[in-house]
């Protein structure tokens, strides 16, 4: 049994079976519309909300959404759960409050609260201490009004853009995931909210993207890409709660693996928190998987599992689980352990304390605060791509500055473009048309004039046009798009996606995507507008990369600059015209591969050798541009690396790095540390992020790096799958992305000739700098890495003066 206080297994002793089972279940108020997959179906048979105190005078677990399910005023709210919380604590026997738990993936998702970049963009920023300061300011406003667990952060690693939910996941690279994710968790656990992780796990490894369809990876890929930023978030950062994948992996239903939710999760990793279920996970055992017969044997498959918390409500483990009990077809023990872990949670949060509820509920409350403001907006600023630019940017570099602006495309002017599927706006908003967000998102629109004069320069003309809708064919709009473009001395077109759940919209959860090229016509309104001769800005505002090959490389006519964001949230639209005018020089780097094609996916950019592009496939798998990848207005150059020669297994190794802006302007640079194993009795990867550190440097200054590397960066599952470190060379380099060092023959040279193939791999020059590799020997025997080892890169920044100016990013 797990470990808990006097205090809980003195309360425990007293429970009768029925109120065991209400600890462990939710109630989900207030639901309308659709907010999770098949909500309609599972919750139909959920006592109405009238009836509040008949369903929990046993007590109840957990209140579901309270301010996440439709349009309430926080104040308002607040008052009504103070005084339920209070009604709990004084009319059950037990007086347990129920914990209240809410999404916030992009911020919290209730009405007026501020939303901020998608966890894609997160990864672009490539700054872990940023995402938990943001972190900390969504937890100290949720707690603020009595709200105790976050469903969040996506742990997930992108394995296929086709997926839909790709915009609420981190990156491709799973030591990035993991520590964006953990400074995710820190921050929200410091503002007093328990963290959620999820999807536990390989859910993003689906097969074709395809959201809840199987997944078929092998037990050495789950343990060696999926897994790793778990393990982080729980070990390092401390997370309290896991919530289980939805998916089956290799067969076996994530919520009814003990495999991975008991023994990987609590005996090897040693993790004491709560385990949730995924909304409705419990009895898609029986209605999706067809592993159970039937509600309660879905019930003792989860809870036997590991799964202690049925959420949203307690369908399979009130009424049938209790059956299954007294029949004695399931060992009541099961459910003692998931109790006493539920109340161990209650009394960590202070749920269990005499004064809990007693305060007065808060009446001035702003949940998009000028803290939150700030924060959003730097978020994304720091998460936007520059990733082609023939020189029209910034247009504050104009010897004279443009005179009229056209202002188009289909995500120009919407403020839901710049949102992701998890804000409140797109993911409850959408049922309720006419409600205003109840915060100010200014659109790249109505952004752009006073930026212009915030760079410096006289307002310009601006002229609208939309183009054409984010979906759909109607190319009515082109003919005035085109007009616009033909009178103004740039253009800022602006295309992308649309966030929404189970079809509507362009991608979110349950949008997966047949294909990766813009929806709709987008693609067209863009070729017809670069046909007219003026200077074309594309800027893509989406939730998953696209393959805009054609953009950034085409043979016809392409955009003088194209940027990249990831739903920068409610600061997008600033952030985006500060870009575009000058006053922000882009930083952000690509946390995923750019797709060459669909048909190139799925695709890692931590393939082995036999995984890239080579002669012995007519299939081309280069990404149009790498993981990494992204350009500034100023230029950066590194030299003097310095890496130990040798190191022994389970020790750690130093490499240093200057590097210095070589341009005209002030700039930040994303130094990125990478490695490759060059012989393993696993097929290894070609390049691997080892670590990394943002620097910010005024032209002609110079940083001096030190990452200070534990050689389990290099270590993988063996043929027995034990996790080791393998003694040898790696290969060790300073790169601005993946492909910036390149350090292998073609095929056909390797072959003499024997293997050469017509159909040529795409060759393509992409802008990016790196240092020779340097060659560091691991030595000893193998090392078998336990929890114990470090996981982490520690960084050392020093200035040009020899003061240290920054410390641990990545």
């Amino acid at each position: 049994m797990p470990a808990v206080s006097e205090r809980v297994r003195a309360l425990h002793a007293q429970m009768t079976l029925e109120e065991k089972l209400a600890q462990i279940v939710g109630y989900w108020l207030d639901q309308n519309g659709t907010v999770a997959p098949m909500q309609s179906e599972m919750a139909a048979g959920q006592q109405d909300a009238s009836q509040l105190s008949d369903i929990t005078r046993h007590g109840i677990g957990h209140f579901s959404r309270v301010y996440g399910t439709r349009p309430v005023d926080p104040a308002e709210r607040a008052a009504w759960l103070w005084a339920e919380q209070r009604r709990l604590k004084r009319q059950t026997r037990l007086g347990i409050p129920a914990l209240v738990h809410e999404e916030c993936l992009t911020g919290l998702a209730a009405w007026k609260a501020a939303t901020y970049p998608t966890p894609l963009a997160w990864g672009a920023s490539f700054d872990p201490e940023l995402v938990a300061e943001a972190a900390r300011a969504i937890g100290d406003s949720m707690r603020e009004i009595g709200i105790h667990q976050g469903l969040a952060p996506v742990l997930d690693v992108v394995r296929d853009p086709r997926w839909g939910r790709v915009d609420e996941c981190i990156a491709e690279d799973p030591y990035l995931v993991g520590t964006i994710g953990a400074g995710y968790v820190r921050g929200l656990q410091e503002g007093g909210v328990h963290a959620t992780l999820k999807h536990f796990v390989g859910y993003s490894g689906s097969i074709a993207g395809r959201n809840h369809a199987p997944a078929r990876m092998g037990p050495r890929e789950l343990a060696d890409i999926y897994l790793p930023p778990f393990e982080m978030a729980i070990l390092d950062a401390g997370a309290r709660s896991v919530m289980n994948s939805y998916a089956d992996v290799d067969g076996v239903p994530m919520a009814s693996s003990v495999e991975h939710l008991t023994t990987i999760l609590r005996e090897t990793w040693g993790f004491d928190g709560v385990v949730v279920a995924d909304y409705f996970a419990v009895a898609f055992l029986e209605v999706m998987h067809a592993v159970a017969g039937d509600r309660g044997e879905a019930a003792a498959l989860a809870l036997t599992a590991g799964i202690d918390v049925e959420l949203p409500t307690g369908d399979a483990y009130l009424a049938p689980l209790a059956e299954r009990v007294r029949a004695g077809l399931l060992d009541e023990a099961y459910v003692d352990r998931a109790v006493l872990r539920a109340l161990k949670q209650k009394e960590e949060l202070g749920l269990l304390d005499d004064d809990a509820f007693e305060d007065d509920p808060p009446t001035d409350i702003q949940l998009d605060s000028p803290r939150h403001q700030a924060l959003a907006r730097r978020l994304a600023e720091e998460s936007v791509m520059l990733l082609t630019n023939d020189g029209v940017l910034p247009l504050n570099g104009w010897e004279a500055a443009p005179q009229r602006v056209a202002v188009v495309g289909p995500n120009a002017h919407r403020a839901e473009a710049l949102m992701g599927c998890y804000s409140f706006a797109n993911h409850v908003l959408a049922h309720h048309p006419g409600v205003p967000f109840g915060f100010e998102i200014p659109t790249v629109l109505d952004a752009l004039g006073p930026a212009f004069e915030t760079a410096g320069m006289p307002r310009p003309e601006l002229v609208f046009a939309e183009g054409c809708t984010a979906e759909g064919e109607d190319t009515t709009g082109f003919a005035d798009a085109v007009t616009a473009v033909q009178g103004a001395d740039v253009a800022i077109v602006v295309v992308g996606d649309q966030a929404g759940l189970f079809g509507r919209g362009t991608v979110g959860e349950g949008n997966d995507a047949e294909s990766l090229e813009l929806p709709g016509v987008q693609r067209q309104l863009v070729e017809e507008l670069l046909a007219t001769g003026t200077p074309v800005v594309l800027v893509l505002l989406t939730g998953r990369p696209y393959a805009i090959g054609w953009a950034l490389d085409g043979e016809g006519p392409t955009p003088a600059a194209v940027v990249q964001a990831f739903f920068p949230g409610e600061g997008g639209g600033l952030a985006l015209a500060d870009v575009l005018t000058g006053t922000v020089n882009p930083s952000g780097r690509l946390p995923v591969s750019l797709p060459r094609s669909t048909g190139a996916q799925p695709y890692t950019y931590l393939h082995p050798i036999l995984g890239g592009p080579s002669d012995v496939t007519s299939s081309d798998s280069t990404p149009a541009r790498p993981f990494g990848f992204g350009l500034s207005y100023t230029t950066f150059a590194y030299s003097d690396l310095e890496v130990d020669e040798t190191v022994e297994a389970g020790g750690t190794f130093t490499a240093t790095v200057t590097v210095t802006n070589t341009g005209t302007v002030a700039g930040t640079d994303t130094v990125q540390l990478y490695g490759h194993d060059v012989l393993g009795t696993i097929a290894r990867p070609v390049a691997q992020l080892v670590g990394f550190a943002r620097t910010e440097l005024e032209p002609g200054e110079s940083s001096r790096i030190t990452f200070t590397v534990p050689t389990t960066r290099f270590a993988f599952s063996d043929r027995r799958m034990v996790k080791i470190v393998e003694p040898g060379d790696v290969e060790v380099w300073v790169g601005s992305h993946a492909e910036a060092s390149s350090n292998g023959a073609s095929t056909e040279e390797l072959t003499g000739g024997a293997i050469s193939n017509d159909k040529a791999t795409t060759r393509r020059t992409i802008p990016g700098t790196a240092t020779p590799r340097a060659v560091l020997t691991i030595t000893g025997d193998v090392y078998p890495v336990t929890t114990a080892d470090p996981r982490w890169v520690t960084v050392d920044v020093a200035t040009t003066a020899g003061a240290t100016a920054a410390a641990v990013t990545g």
